[in-house]
């Protein structure tokens, strides 16, 4: 079977859905040996390393046109140019991106993260609202099957889009196995200074939008050390993440709640920082409107940090019983359950350890096993799996 999967995230995108794409697919690489994949990349595969250390059933292949030209092409033109002329044949196509090209009568395998452009639409550009709504709602339409980050998620492309449940799997994200407690004293020193760490801080993650509520944890920060607890020395808020779109004045909002002082932005982090800063942190705080998953959530307990989130959309699917929830909307909230994780040690311990096994529970080897199944059963249908024994991918 010849199996296309889009490829363009993983090389162009450190974070986010290239770094989904990127482990999905080296775990599926590691597993299968018997079906050929063809791993598209809109505007060519750079000069990286991502050719590198490919088994021979996976071929690369580069469309010669970047993927803003084919956005526009085949998602606001809607030409009917088939990617087949950049892959030749294909049994099975998949997407991990939200839209699909045409590919004519191939069957097809369509990943959609979240629904946030429906579920909170407050939080868009109108312009990208609307041609999220025409292009997800199209591929949603035209796929055979439709993976999901969460339940969250599968529950709302039911609601929202109309989607028969039955089209739809959860396929949950994995952690990767660098995420554990850096124990370098020389590696955390270096990322304490690169980022202009306090000793002890509050941690929060993403990318600077609204939709990730940074407001509302530098409210809830400032009602914290407001209460007059026995807090660290010091304590800071540190807010790790790149801008985005239709970002708030953070340093303003923590000023008018008395800790700008204690308010550090980091702006963009690299991903190899990303073990030592949730190790330096005391606490991960992730206060989202919404959420397709919340990976950060799993990332930070493999690394020994509680965490407190809200408990909106699939955000409890991640964190299971191993932090605590809040109301997204009440600052106060967030700040009693930031108290606890902070200055009970008996409840900090008992979470730190039920966070690494929650952790334990998510992997990319087990995340690319369910994808077999899913192309399994997408290309039953038309006949064209190379068959062999359940468990044997590797052999």
């Amino acid at each position: 079977m010849r199996i296309g999967i889009d490829y363009t995230a993983a090389v162009r995108q450190g974070g986010g859905i290239g770094r989904y794409t990127r482990n999905l697919v080296q775990a599926l690489a590691a597993l299968d040996q018997h079906n050929e994949y063809v791993l598209l990349a809109a505007g060519g595969w750079g000069s990286g390393d991502s050719r590198a250390g490919w088994p021979p059933n996976f071929r690369l292949r580069s469309i010669p046109l970047s993927d803003r030209w084919l956005n526009i092409i085949w998602q606001r033109l809607q030409l009917p140019l088939p990617v087949q002329l950049a892959s030749g044949r294909l049994d099975l196509y998949h997407s991990p991106d939200f839209v699909l090209p045409p590919v004519g009568r191939t069957p097809t395998v369509l990943t959609v993260h979240d629904l946030s452009f429906l579920r909170v639409p407050q939080f868009f550009v109108p312009a990208f609202r609307s041609y999220l709504e025409g292009a997800v709602t199209r591929a949603v339409r035209r796929a055979s099957h439709i993976l999901a980050d969460s339940e969250s998620t599968r529950r709302d492309l039911g609601e929202l889009l109309a989607v028969p449940l039955d089209k739809v799997s959860v396929l949950y994200p994995g952690v990767e196995e660098r995420f554990r407690a850096v124990e370098d004293s020389e590696i955390l020193a270096q990322v304490r200074a690169r980022y202009a760490l306090p000793e002890r801080f509050v941690l929060g993650v993403g990318t600077l939008q609204p939709r990730k509520n940074f407001q509302g944890l530098v409210e809830g920060f400032g009602r914290l050390v407001a209460a007059g607890h026995d807090l660290p020395d010091g304590l800071g808020l540190v807010i790790a993440g790149g801008k985005g779109w239709l970002e708030e004045d953070l340093l303003a909002v923590a000023a008018r709640h008395g800790v700008r002082e204690r308010v550090v932005l980091t702006g963009f982090v690299d991903d190899r920082d990303l073990p030592a800063l949730y190790t330096l942190a005391s606490v991960l705080a992730f206060p989202s409107w919404y959420e397709g998953f919340g990976l950060p959530i799993l990332e930070a307990m493999a690394c020994g940090t509680p965490v407190a989130s809200a408990g909106n959309s699939s955000l409890p699917e991640a964190v299971g019983d191993a932090g605590l929830l809040v109301d997204a909307g009440s600052p106060d909230e967030l700040a009693r359950a930031l108290a606890s994780l902070l200055l009970d040690e008996g409840l900090r311990a008992r979470l730190v350890e039920a966070g690494r096994r929650q952790a334990s529970r998510f992997t990319w080897e087990q995340a690319a096993l369910q994808l077999l199944d899913v192309y399994r059963n997408a290309s039953n249908r038309a006949g064209s799996w190379v068959h062999c024994p359940p468990g044997k991918e590797k052999e």
